[in-house]
């Protein structure tokens, strides 16, 4: 069914007269709006389909258009343009455009479940944003997200020794998103991060013993070994084979679903 909520219509398709008299009846300002028509040429009749394949979007076929998600969701308390509702219809219409043209908004969403929860049909719509900004990196029309790429290269570590190296994956994370470790280190979050870890405000406020008490000496030891040595589970040769099979034969099946 066509959605004619106020905020989903672009400025320029609202027609109104701020004086305007017929048969004697004053129906001046917004008791005159007219909506110009709108026609969307183009549609994916697939695209529910492939968002059915990602994690989340499993259920978006399930939606009546009830609107209890966009009433209950925290988002669109704050900004109308934010809608659960209206990106769900168009997902299960195909209508990509539409999709792609919100598509820095979409994913603004904080995750509070209060849609999913309210939701009488379980479609999740939580899940669904996520799957439509996981639709939406694939495809080119966003950037990857810097959680994408944290789950890569975690991802990547797990699948090649069977553990993480927490050094690694910070820097090559960093790597990945541009940032500066060395000048993270020196003036922003990461050099706070270590110096409390080390209890350094104990050394400048020249408490010596409180210092050298608390010094922790085995846990960074550990960390520069393993960034020389990398840590590998053992025995993790066959089972890494047969993992990254699995998760190559999972791509593989939501490709072909999609």
């Amino acid at each position: 069914m066509p959605i004619h909520e106020k905020s989903l219509i672009d400025p320029d398709r609202l027609l109104s007269a701020e004086k305007l008299v017929i048969d004697g009846i004053d129906v001046s300002g917004h008791w005159n709006t007219t909506i110009l028509p709108r026609t969307v040429p183009d549609y994916d009749p697939e695209f529910q389909k492939k968002i059915r394949a990602l994690p989340g979007g499993e259920n978006v076929h399930r939606c009546w258009q009830c609107g209890s998600c966009t009433n209950a969701c925290t988002m669109y308390a704050i900004n109308t343009d934010f809608n659960p509702r209206y990106w769900i219809y168009c997902t299960n219409l195909g209508l990509t455009s539409e999709i792609v043209k919100d598509k820095d908004i979409i994913w603004q969403c904080v995750s509070c479940n209060k849609c999913t929860n309210i939701c009488p049909k379980d479609v999740r719509p939580e899940g669904v944003m996520k799957a439509l900004a996981h639709w939406l990196e694939e495809e080119g029309h966003t950037t990857r997200s810097n959680p994408t790429l944290f789950d890569e290269e975690f991802t990547r570590q797990c699948l090649e020794r069977g553990r993480i190296e927490d050094s690694e994956v910070m820097f090559n994370f960093f790597k990945k998103t541009g940032e500066d470790a060395i000048e993270l280190m020196k003036k922003g979050w990461l050099g706070v991060f270590i110096a409390r870890m080390n209890n350094l405000p104990l050394l400048r406020e020249k408490r010596i013993l409180p210092f050298i008490a608390r010094l922790p000496i085995v846990g960074p030891l550990k960390m520069g070994w393993a960034m020389l040595f990398k840590p590998r589970t053992r025995s993790w040769g066959r089972t890494g084979e047969v993992l990254r099979a699995y998760v190559d034969e999972q791509k593989r099946k939501a490709q072909a679903h999609g």
